[in-house]
């Protein structure tokens, strides 16, 4: 019997994975609150914060590539991208290979805010997890990535596609 055969017909495997859906609902729905109360106090919007993480975590990336780091499509981004232009928390330069393409870059300001926000949001982890003993706090950060790295598979980086069939 094949692994996919035998989960189509695993009435455990139907249970569980219900109740992994509501667990995870239950977080995600936190964490998008989370965010917002921690990011928007900053006069950026969640996606904004997003969006300089991205640039924080790969450097300079091209409209194209920021749009696929965020799940988004190219013009979603363009608007996003402009209002933080205006607030000079990121510059465009020029791309290297590509004279009519642009790099987008965290400005030092964009990067100190970058940082405090990630900052105020680490130190919340930190009172999150503390009360679990170190081998289990590797185990959830093992897990979660592995759960993270499975999961985006499933969605298109190439933005504004809302019924993928699979």
């Amino acid at each position: 019997m094949t692994a996919a055969r035998t989960a189509a017909t695993d009435p455990a495997l139907d249970r569980d994975a219900a109740a992994f859906y509501d667990a995870l609902a239950d977080l995600i729905r936190v964490y998008q609150f989370r965010d917002r109360d921690r990011i928007c106090c900053q006069d950026i919007s969640v996606t904004q914060y997003y969006a300089l993480e991205s640039l924080a975590r790969h450097g300079p990336l091209t409209l194209n590539e920021l749009a696929s780091q965020l799940y988004l499509d190219k013009s979603t981004v363009s608007r996003v991208v402009t209002a933080i232009e205006r607030k000079k928390l990121l510059h465009r330069q020029p791309h290297e290979q590509d004279r009519r393409a642009v790099h987008l870059a965290l400005t030092d300001t964009g990067r100190r805010l970058y940082d405090a926000i990630r900052g105020d949001i680490e130190e919340r982890e930190k009172r999150l997890i503390a009360d679990f003993d170190p081998e289990t706090r590797g185990a959830m950060i093992a897990l979660i990535g592995r759960l993270a790295q499975a999961a985006k598979g499933w969605v298109s980086t190439d933005g504004g596609r809302c019924c993928s069939l699979e």
